[in-house]
């Protein structure tokens, strides 16, 4: 009896949960950087790499799309999603504006528990940049960031934001990559919370402004090392 609910009970959540589990997986794959930018997605290879019918993997490439983290091209098929230096710069003059607002808001709203939870995963963070362990920083940085726009308790900011951070992941990895980066990331973001817990709602959206365009700048700098190193290389 116990053998046959197990069995229903896996049936259940493969029918209900796969196409999110692909998606989870494609999502972990591009912000990894296992699936580059500009990469093509092949329907048939990845179902069969997953081990699934192409029938989750369609659904998975849909809401991928929504999520801002691949694009479909009419009669050419669906590829990680690409984007200049200078869209990219637009979207942190946008998160600029949202963080000085998620900001603001905590500093009103937020509760000690939330704040301890923002430095459990402070915490976290900071082991990783001890270990120098980029993609364990990068994956905690991006949930740091999301736990903040959830705990605004705010559905359509939480939606907008999630887009526009999908669409500069591609960018954020070799930012943090740079020597010191991580370091000076983990340092604003316990700014962020100082500020945030002790109410100052002042502080805390000038500071996450701040962290957003410091952000664009590493962008920028490591951008400009990737170019010298690449014109270094074809000399």
């Amino acid at each position: 009896m116990t053998n046959n609910r197990n069995m229903n009970n896996i049936a259940l959540v493969q029918k209900n949960s796969l196409p999110s589990l692909v998606q989870k997986e494609l999502e972990r794959m591009i912000l990894a950087g296992d699936l580059l930018a500009g990469d093509k997605l092949n329907e048939v290879s990845l179902a069969e790499m997953l081990g699934v019918s192409r029938g989750p993997v369609r659904e998975a490439f849909r809401a991928l799309e929504e999520a801002g983290l691949v694009q479909q091209e009419k009669n050419c098929g669906v590829f990680v999603r690409q984007i200049s230096v200078e869209e990219a710069d637009e979207i942190y003059e946008v998160r600029a504006a949202l963080d000085e607002l998620i900001g603001r808001k905590l500093a009103a709203t937020i509760k000690p528990a939330q704040v301890q939870q923002l430095r459990n995963l402070l915490e976290r963070m900071d082991e990783m940049v001890a270990l120098g362990d980029v993609d364990g920083y990068l994956k905690l940085n991006l949930s740091f960031h999301d736990l903040l726009v959830e705990l605004t308790a705010n559905k359509k900011l939480l939606h907008t934001y999630r887009r526009l951070v999908n669409e500069l992941s591609l960018f954020r990895r070799s930012a943090l990559a740079q020597k010191g980066s991580m370091p000076t990331s983990t340092g604003e973001h316990h700014k962020i919370v100082d500020a945030i817990a002790a109410g100052d709602a002042q502080a805390a959206g000038d500071i996450m402004r701040e962290h957003a365009v410091a952000g664009r700048n590493r962008m920028h700098k490591a951008q400009a090392q990737r170019a010298l190193l690449e014109e270094q290389n074809t000399q």
